[in-house]
């Protein structure tokens, strides 16, 4: 964090800060949930699957991870001040374009272009509330920003469900133009420059285009990889393999590349600290799972069980309340010196409990039955936020720190990449096995199915269908039904997935520190964490 000029700003302008930075994170954390509930209505439109429309999500989870370990990188190049308005300008022009387009291909760079933008605001903008209160009072504000973090993916599926229901996708784009210019208004005259940006003098790191070049390169092409894999059958095809080799190239010269070079933008060296890596782990897991569930929800109880996106977004409210509930209990028992592990453990078994009872869903249940799973899948986020950014740090200098929080929040955002396209590629590979299942268990000599084939004819002559074309259409309809009962089955199978995953990841808890993290560094880690 940068030290502020002085003074400190006071009464409407303090205000004014307190609005236009919470507002701007807000509006960059709905944006990572408020298409989820149109993906429906935007593949319609737009003449994609459902499985392709998820690159809408995807581009905009890759952007994230790109930009958010470089922000504190190019807000000292740049000046924090500049680098805020500019990206808030380009989250509001991308918006605009996202709206505007007129094919999936489209959408998708535009939706990559806002994550850039959206990155650098959730970066950013806790940096300068914090810079605007004195010390004793940051708590305050840490507790203000971190409502916002929770609040923003809750109101994101139910806006969106509520515009997808009564007017059209391309609005869910458009409502952050009229913010994005009374942001940018309000960043001109409000939001001043730190002492450290006044200065002329000031020593400039140099933009490491190669670097990011690298970390651009491997980070895209595993997700293409991810997210086409299934479809394209995996290393039968050239472009997978080519693409393989491309991210692997990548990510490893960009290591190579932040390990070597003089002046890091990210000093990967500090993964050296075992709690680091052993945690970094944890927080890949967690962001496998809080994105790759709320990615699959909207979707099954819309495509599969008939609700609305508003029902869906609705659906979600259990979990942020949950997490609202829980936060501020456990930040309080942190800091009375509650070991970190305990919540850690604790948020782990609810993710487990989230995924095993969501995976219980049956054609026939209601919005009700998810309630109890997204108070599990609440808790669990709570447990897990901000603990894990603590035992992250530990061990760390002051001057490790924000690489390792940098490295932290983008584990977390490429593990809530990686989940996503996880997620639509394993829905269409159970998919297959059990339509293959269901369709092979239907024999012309069970009573039950030629009574079931009897009352779909029936259905179809009083529905005015004529006797000879009536056995076609009950065949038909029993195909609909075997294929809503696949994808059922698939959804059920990727919440057990999701919590196979935290299984599996259990073992990294064993290599962590338990020690407490002191006032000042838990400090430090709320001012670095978003």
């Amino acid at each position: 964090m940068s030290t502020p000029s002085s003074p400190l700003p006071t009464g409407f302008a303090r205000a004014i800060i307190v609005v236009t930075t919470i507002s701007a994170a807000i509006m960059e954390l709905i944006d990572t949930s408020i298409v989820n509930v149109a993906l429906s209505d935007i593949s319609g439109n737009l003449g994609a699957t459902i499985e392709d429309t998820s690159w809408v999500v995807t581009a905009y989870a890759i952007a994230n991870v790109i930009i958010i370990p470089l922000t504190g990188f190019f807000a000292k190049l740049f000046g924090r001040k500049k680098y805020y308005i500019v990206s808030i300008f380009i989250f509001t022009i991308s918006s605009y374009m996202c709206g505007q387009a007129g094919s999936l291909l489209s959408l998708v760079i535009w939706r990559f272009v806002q994550g850039i933008g959206g990155g650098a605001l959730l970066s950013t903008s806790q940096g300068i509330l914090f810079d605007a209160f004195e010390p004793a009072k940051r708590p305050m504000a840490s507790a203000m920003f971190g409502m916002g973090i929770v609040l923003g993916p809750t109101i994101g599926p139910i806006l969106g469900g509520l515009i997808v229901d009564n007017y059209s996708w391309p609005l869910i784009f458009y409502i952050n133009i009229p913010f994005g210019i009374v942001a940018t208004l309000l960043t001109i005259r409000y939001i001043r420059r730190t002492e450290d940006e006044k200065n002329p003098n000031r020593e400039k790191p140099v933009i490491d285009f190669l670097g990011i070049s690298f970390l651009a390169m491997g980070v895209g092409c595993l997700q293409y990889v991810l997210e086409r894999g299934e479809a394209d059958d995996w290393f039968d095809d050239t472009t997978i393999i080519i693409l393989s080799i491309l991210a692997a190239v990548g990510l490893l010269a960009f290591i190579y590349r932040e390990l070597t070079a003089e002046k890091p933008m990210i000093n990967l060296h500090v993964m050296k600290r075992r709690n680091l890596w052993a945690s970094n782990i944890l927080t890949f897991s967690v962001g496998f799972g809080m994105f790759g569930s709320v990615f699959i929800f909207p979707v099954l109880v819309q495509r599969i069980l008939g609700y609305t996106p508003t029902d869906a977004g609705y659906g979600l409210v259990p979990s942020a309340i949950a997490a609202i509930f829980c936060m501020p209990i456990i930040g309080r028992r942190l800091g009375a010196g509650t070991p970190p592990l305990v919540f850690v453990v604790t948020g782990f078994f609810f993710f487990i409990l989230h995924g095993y009872t969501s995976s219980l869903v049956t054609p026939d249940v209601g919005l009700s039955f998810f309630f109890w799973t997204q108070v599990f899948r609440g808790v669990g986020t709570a447990c897990l936020t901000v603990p894990l950014i603590n035992q992250a740090v530990v061990g760390l200098t002051p001057q490790e720190m924000p690489s390792g929080i940098a490295l932290t929040n983008m584990l977390r955002q490429l593990g809530g990449a990686t989940g996503i396209a996880v997620m639509n590629t394993y829905v269409t590979q159970r998919y297959a096995v059990h339509r293959s299942d269901l369709v092979s268990n239907l024999q012309l000599t069970d009573p039950n199915l030629i009574q079931r084939l009897s009352q779909y004819q029936a259905g179809a002559v009083n529905a005015g269908v004529n006797a000879t074309q009536s056995t076609d259409f009950s065949y038909k309809i029993l195909d609909l039904a075997v294929t809503k009962q696949g994808f059922l089955m698939a959804y059920a199978d990727s919440f057990l997935l999701i919590a196979l995953f935290f299984v599996c990841a259990i073992p990294f808890m064993f290599l962590l520190r338990t020690q407490r993290v002191d006032k000042a560094t838990m400090q430090k880690i709320s001012e670095e964490s978003h």
